[in-house]
């Protein structure tokens, strides 16, 4: 539904996006991942046809964005950055005009424009002008202008930004029930959303993409997939962390005392080696042992580790 092909741009002398490639699937939930001035909004702008490419190339729904915009466009629904709107129009207003652009017409506008304001909880503000809603609320009426005609692809920067809790709840179950039969690129930097929605997701840094694969697959970049954390009583920490230090599967121990009990993590050398589990009940016959669990990965730390520069100024990729 999405085919993006070694896209480039190019700004004076920034390269806000270098040579990103990658493709989005119906039924696929993409998140886009990456600090502040990564690139993502501006490949998003490409995608949707906002702003062209300086090379590579983009298909929507077999259309390439360019060469042939209209019919592209009319696949797409877009919520752009901030959720602009015309903020001298009521809610209602603001659909309505939406929905015409779109070419509905009749029954079907009004049918479309209930169901928009219904999957996005806009009844209680449809007669409002937009400048007196909340950031939550104008962001839900942009989000619903970006959905008004079905369409078969979403783009999506930011959908949940500014909204409270129970908001970014809904908007995720919605994102993700309509992921279940259109194609949905939507960025964010809340790391929880990939779980949360996402069957897949990428992450971008200065304009390249860095990591791609689905939340699990992420996850088992981390230092933390198949560690091992465990909380035993009675035996002292310089004790716990050198028996456990001998271990094949070890890569590193780490431990923290409190009230007599010592917290220890054993990271093993090979991410998500199942052997560390089996090493450290081993080891650990004969201690009083509290409790012990085998870790996740955490998207955090991959994200970290992937997007920011070591100590000696050297990215780290």
């Amino acid at each position: 539904m999405i085919k993006v092909e070694n896209l480039t741009k190019i700004f004076g002398a920034k390269r806000a996006v270098d040579g990103v490639s990658f493709s989005v699937e119906r039924g696929e939930v993409l998140g886009f991942l990456g600090p502040n001035g990564a690139g993502k909004s501006t490949t998003m702008r490409m995608i949707t046809g906002f702003l062209p490419p300086t090379s590579g190339k983009i298909t929507v729904g077999g259309f390439d964005i360019l060469e042939q915009p209209i019919p592209a466009k009319k696949l797409m629904g877009y919520l752009p950055e901030n959720a602009p709107a015309y903020t001298d129009m009521t809610v209602y207003g603001f659909l309505d005009f939406a929905a015409e652009i779109r070419g509905l017409r009749g029954a079907a506008k009004k049918a479309a424009i209930n169901r928009a304001v219904e999957l996005c909880f806009l009844n209680s503000v449809l007669h409002q002008n937009v400048d007196t809603l909340s950031k939550g609320y104008r962001h839900r009426t942009c989000f619903a202008q970006s959905i008004i005609h079905d369409p078969d692809i979403l783009v999506l920067d930011e959908p949940t930004d500014g909204l409270d809790p129970n908001q970014k709840h809904e908007i995720r179950q919605l994102i993700r029930k309509m992921g279940e039969q259109k194609a949905i690129i939507f960025s964010t930097h809340i790391l929880e959303e990939v779980d949360a929605v996402c069957s897949r997701a990428i992450i971008i840094d200065r304009g390249r993409i860095v990591a791609n694969g689905t939340p699990a697959e992420l996850r088992r970049k981390s230092e933390w997939a198949g560690a091992v954390t465990m909380r035993v009583n009675g035996q002292a920490a310089n004790a716990v962390q050198e028996k456990l230090n001998r271990l094949r599967a070890a890569k590193k121990v780490t431990t923290a005392t409190e009230g007599g009990k010592v917290t220890v993590t054993v990271y093993p050398r090979t991410a998500g080696d199942g052997d560390l589990t089996r090493e450290v009940i081993e080891a650990s016959s004969g201690w009083q042992v509290e409790e012990l669990r085998t870790e996740e990965g955490r998207l955090d730390e991959v994200f970290r580790s992937i997007t920011m520069p070591d100590t000696t100024g050297k990215e780290t990729r």
